[in-house]
């Protein structure tokens, strides 16, 4: 049972605007409002309204970090019957500044979806962002029932997975699942520099993986980063040494050593989830090469209807210039046989299913 109808949210970048355009969709009367006119205004077209003086139970503050403590006052001394949520990518400052405000952060729950895009702003929003994501939760010290109640209802209602850590769990655990790959994405590109742009267009799906971070946010990364500064740099450590110890065994050329880091590598790569944020599963890989031309991807997901087959992910390679591409799609076992055999009989231009992408 709903506790709450109405909804403020402050800020209409990428988060905000997918909350509220998620909460709308789930039958919540919405405002959303930020200090750029231009991203308030695209937003508010997205959702089909303005801000018509609506009276929030429930204010979401979507902001950068730094501001997060000093909304959560004003907005939370504006609406005194209101509960407030974040959604910050960092939880010990926030909840360290707000408990010398016991009125507000008795009202208060602080989280953080573990969802997002490489690229931000509102044009880039998705209400079902949140859809099978994990969605953390850390009450203040002093949350009321109905703040805890109200934040998990927004997490249920946008189809977030619900976990609870404490503020020095969350930090910590950002800084090695989330502040770590951003950094190794953008070092990577950062060390291409003098790469030419004939040879970086040469580039396979393996840099454009490991770089797709790098095209995030410098600015917002830059302060998450310098806010968890010391979990971030316990993980920076570890992996400054990995580095040392390949550079070292290539040097030597010691090649049981290389592999024997590789391997350690490959080995806890089994443990990071799959796509729907559960145990990773055991995809086959299915190699199809396409002509250059529209149609074809329709054609494919045609053939895998056809023999009831359900594609769990795929990737496409493909340089400009070239007259064909190569996608590979991700399913089950028995599902890539199964297309295969389709493919194949359709005259389509596919290899043997395999256990690995490489």
């Amino acid at each position: 049972m709903a506790t709450f109808s109405r909804v403020k949210v402050i800020g209409a970048g990428l988060i905000g605007t997918s909350i509220a355009l998620g909460l709308k969709r789930a039958g919540y009367e919405l405002s959303i409002e930020d200090e750029d006119p231009q991203s308030e205004a695209i937003a508010q077209s997205l959702l089909g309204q303005g801000d018509e003086g609506l009276i929030p139970e429930l204010i979401v503050i979507a902001t950068p970090i730094s501001a997060i403590p000093k909304l959560i006052r004003e907005y939370g001394t504006l609406y005194p019957q209101a509960t407030l949520m974040d959604i910050g990518g960092l939880k010990s400052e926030v909840l360290e500044e707000i408990k010398d405000f016991p009125s507000i952060s008795t009202r208060f729950c602080a989280t953080h979806p573990m969802a997002g895009r490489e690229i931000s702003g509102a044009l880039a929003a998705r209400g079902d962002l949140f859809e099978g994501r994990i969605w953390i939760w850390t009450p203040a010290q002093n949350s009321s029932p109905l703040a805890i109640e109200r934040a998990l209802e927004v997490i249920s209602a946008l189809g977030g997975t619900k976990v609870e850590l404490t503020a020095h769990e969350h930090d910590h655990t950002i800084a090695g699942i989330s502040h770590l790959p951003q950094i190794v994405s953008s070092l990577l590109s950062a060390t291409l520099i003098d790469v030419s742009d004939r040879d970086i267009g040469l580039a396979g799906q393996g840099l454009k993986d490991v770089s797709r971070l790098a095209a995030s946010n410098s600015s917002l990364w830059a302060n998450l980063l310098h806010a968890n500064r010391k979990a971030v740099g316990e993980f920076l450590e570890i992996f400054s040494h990995n580095i040392d110890d390949l550079s070292t065994s290539l040097q030597n050329d010691d090649l049981r050593k290389t592999q024997e880091i590789l391997e350690l590598g490959r080995e806890n790569h089994a443990r990071i989830p799959g796509k729907h944020g559960g145990k990773k599963r055991d995809y086959w890989y299915l190699p199809i090469i396409i002509e250059d031309k529209p149609g074809q991807l329709a054609k494919i997901f045609d053939a895998c209807a056809l023999v009831d087959a359900n594609v769990e992910d795929l990737s496409i390679e493909h340089t400009p210039g070239q007259e064909s591409g190569l996608v590979t799609l991700a399913l089950s076992k028995v599902d890539s046989e199964k297309v295969f055999k389709q493919l194949a009989s359709d005259g389509w231009k596919v290899h043997q299913p395999r256990e690995s992408i490489g």
